[in-house]
């Protein structure tokens, strides 16, 4: 693929830092829209979903690096950890926006809510898995562990997207079309990958 092998040589001329950057571009818009009070009659509850969506949208970006090489032969991978860690930084404001200015550290409220609302605590379970994965997403770890024990740990990115997915599905009680499209991206992401995991796994 000549196209594919010109976008790649350009691709790599991109340095890492740059996704970085450019990935904190729509936070920095956000708080920019809070303190000019652009976020509506509700600002913490638009903060609150925006940051989360996009944490998403990382999300959804990392899972897309594998299908894009397989069938264009453009490579991102250089990129998918930034994308990871990206995902993870959004969510992990998502997260703290809720539990600082939505409900002030009321940590039973808190606890009561993860326990009894179907959507934060699939919410939250996503978040719990995406720690393992932001804690070795590092070359340190990748040594430490070795490649094939830190590829199985990093399969928990699947689940933690489908758990992200369904906690934006069932936080909107009526499913308009947006939350409906962009869990059936992820389930049809996951489902492409389904041959890839059977032909890893050990016997």
């Amino acid at each position: 693929m000549p196209a594919a092998q010109a976008i790649n040589a350009q691709l790599r001329r991109i340095p890492t830092w740059t996704v970085y950057v450019a990935g904190l571009v729509p936070f920095a818009w956000i708080v920019w829209l809070a303190f000019s009070y652009g976020l509506g009659v509700d600002p913490v509850k638009e903060l609150e979903h925006r940051v989360g969506k996009i944490g998403l949208q990382f999300l959804i970006a990392g899972l897309c690096v594998t299908p894009l090489r397989r069938w264009t032969g453009v490579s991102l991978l250089r990129f998918r950890r930034a994308l990871g860690v990206l995902a993870f930084v959004y969510v992990a404001i998502h997260l703290l926006v809720w539990l600082v200015l939505d409900l002030q550290f009321r940590w039973a409220e808190i606890g009561a809510d993860i326990l009894k609302r179907p959507y934060i605590t699939i919410g939250f379970a996503g978040f719990v898995l995406m720690l393992p994965l932001i804690a070795t997403s590092n070359n340190w770890a990748v040594r430490r562990m070795g490649a094939a024990a830190w590829q199985r740990l990093h399969w928990l990115t699947y689940p933690a997207a489908l758990a992200g997915a369904t906690h934006y599905l069932w936080l909107v009680k009526s499913w308009p079309l947006e939350t409906l499209i962009y869990f059936g991206i992820v389930v049809a992401l996951l489902a492409l990958r389904l041959p890839l995991l059977r032909r890893r796994r050990p016997a």
